[in-house]
């Protein structure tokens, strides 16, 4: 297939935008979202240079995204750069488990429903945040064994003992070593990807609509997700209530 000059040179735009900002929203770069949207050819293009990239190119709604796969350490992070992002000093494995378990818990309160938009609330306090985080991390520890966990590849009592080891202080926290400081830590890095808004004078968290879109069209980390909710689901039909 023999492409046109100016459907290279558009593609190349398009995927240059895409490396800049992680995104091309309509409203903001018209020319360049209709040109994807309305040419097959150009979309193809700008498709294959993601796949060059490592990187899945998705279109939900009215923005295209860039979406490095996971093994992706070049435009994503890999587990040892996030770790010292989300994490205090020194830390362990445990601890970037129980970062990424927060922020599936986080994503589950959000987002657990069937109908045409699985979001199910418009915000969450952190407090509310922090006893949830601690009332699931001790049903994890009750309901399943070490051998149960290691099986489900849930280490709950690993990161229980990670939750428990941080100091809890009042007045907003900033420090890792706090389980205040570690949570603000990582609402402070989804907000900066686009993910959720953290409105500190209220200690409110909102979702984003860019959040919106991946978890109704294409929810990150699904089989983690999934395995968590699954896992609670469980739980919570053995309590009857569902």
């Amino acid at each position: 297939m023999a492409y046109e000059y100016d459907e290279i040179k558009i593609s190349q735009e398009i995927f240059y935008s895409l490396l800049r900002n992680h995104s091309l929203e309509e409203e903001k770069e018209t020319a360049l979202f209709n040109a994807y949207l309305e040419n097959d050819r150009i979309q193809m293009l700008v498709k294959s240079q993601g796949e060059a990239a490592d990187s899945l190119i998705e279109r939900y709604g009215s923005v295209i995204y860039l979406i490095p796969r996971e093994e992706n350490t070049y435009l994503g992070y890999s587990k040892t750069a996030l770790r010292e992002r989300l994490c205090k000093s020194q830390s362990t494995d445990r601890d970037y488990y129980l970062s990424q378990f927060v922020i599936l818990i986080l994503f589950m309160e959000f987002y657990d429903g069937q109908a045409v938009s699985s979001k199910t609330r418009d915000y969450i306090r952190l407090g509310e945040l922090q006893n949830i985080i601690s009332e699931r991390l001790k049903e994890g520890c009750d309901r399943y064994s070490e051998e149960e966990q290691e099986k489900q590849g849930m280490a709950f009592n690993a990161m229980m003992e990670a939750y428990e080891a941080l100091r809890s202080e009042e007045g907003g926290s900033r420090k890792r070593t706090t389980k205040e400081g570690f949570l603000y830590n990582i609402l402070k890095f989804l907000e900066e990807q686009g993910l959720i808004d953290y409105i500190e004078r209220d200690e409110m968290i909102e979702t984003t609509k860019k959040l919106d879109n991946f978890m109704d069209w294409n929810i990150l980390n699904s089989n983690n997700y999934d395995r968590v909710r699954k896992l609670f689901r469980e739980e919570d039909s053995s309590d009857g209530n569902h």
